[in-house]
């Protein structure tokens, strides 16, 4: 179920990248982050009091570090975008899929968990210390009843070892298959007075993949998604007013700001069903496959292009969506090789 959750994550975010594209004629970054938040926030809310959901948390300091790496990587992405073709900032941020593959795979390297000399695998020592739960278990545990914190590093250490799932390095290989297919479809180009704009789309997908983390560490904590995505939202919010003081407040035109409300409600959409998919990501295979099918959300760029700007995608491009599809594919059947003991999808 992760899987359909991260494809709904794509095309919310997609779809909010093009209200972000026209709202950036009218309204500077700071500002766009401080109405995304604002309006999340509100949104959120809602959502948890209809779902019965607390706000209160235990774990403040968690959520902050995941808000202000998350709020300078949404700002990054904005800016991004207003400065560079959709197309280029867009898969600019969209390596933080590769980086998370990168992050996993490193730190398996520096725990010794790949296999051995001599081809033994080397076993897991730890696990992450929190059993799989059935629908709706990012819900706060039952009153009396506190979850262990996860052990240091375990954003990294996943229940499943690698040597027992030998497929650890095609799934890795799909996620790469993946990126060439995103370059090969976006063909994105840097001219030289957008450097400093490349740069900066650059930094928001590598700081994307440290948010990404700290999901996964306030899913193991036992935070439902929609705390963690109100909190995020509150921390764009407050990020976004501090940067209005320095960068200032454009001229308010009622029309263009009609764009503002999509943009954050498809925010908080997105944003919650991609924390619901990487919470469900109990395993290191499962987590490579979460991280792969983001780029389903250039497929759905793909679309807008054609539809709202009339692009022409060549052959090569569209050869580089079906690569896409492909290694999407062939990473949901090797997780399910790989890791036999993940949670069940839900129905």
């Amino acid at each position: 179920m992760q899987a359909l959750w991260m494809l709904a994550a794509a095309f919310f975010f997609a779809t909010m990248a093009v209200c972000v594209k026209f709202a950036s004629v009218y309204f500077n970054s700071a500002e766009l982050v401080f109405y995304r938040g604002l309006l999340g926030m509100f949104f959120m809310w809602a959502l948890a009091r209809t779902r019965g959901v607390t706000l209160a948390t235990r774990y403040p300091g968690m959520h902050m570090w995941r808000s202000l790496v998350g709020v300078i990587s949404l700002g990054a992405w904005f800016y991004a975008i207003a400065h560079l073709p959709l197309a280029t900032a867009m898969t600019l941020n969209y390596m933080s899929s590769v980086w998370i593959a990168t992050f996993l795979v490193g730190g398996a390297l520096l725990m010794g968990l790949l296999p051995a000399r001599g081809g033994r695998a080397v076993r897991e020592a730890t696990s992450v210390g929190i059993p799989s739960a059935p629908a709706g278990a990012a819900e706060p545990a039952l009153p009396g009843r506190r979850r262990s914190a996860p052990p240091r590093g375990s954003a990294v250490r996943e229940a499943t070892s690698v040597g027992a799932g030998f497929s650890q390095g095609p799934l890795v290989l799909t996620v790469i298959t993946g990126f060439i297919g995103v370059v090969m479809m976006l063909r994105p180009t840097i001219e030289q007075n957008q450097a400093f704009a490349g740069l900066i789309g650059l930094m928001s997908g590598l700081l994307s993949a440290f948010a990404y983390m700290q999901v996964m560490a306030l899913a193991r904590v036992g935070e439902p998604e929609t705390r963690t995505v109100f909190y995020f939202a509150v921390g764009s919010a407050v990020a976004g007013g501090l940067g209005m003081l320095v960068a200032g407040v454009s001229e308010w035109h009622w029309k263009p700001a009609l764009w503002l409300i999509p943009l954050g409600v498809l925010a908080s959409l997105g944003q919650l069903c991609m924390t619901r998919a990487y919470s469900m990501a109990k395993t290191r295979s499962a987590t490579l496959v979460v991280a792969n099918l983001q780029y389903s959300g250039i497929v759905f760029g793909a679309i807008y292009s054609l539809a709202l700007f009339g692009d022409q995608i060549p052959l090569l491009g569209w050869a580089g969506m079906a690569l896409i599809v492909a290694s999407g594919i062939a990473a949901t059947v090797l997780r399910a090789r790989a890791a036999p003991g993940a949670p069940a999808e839900e129905h």
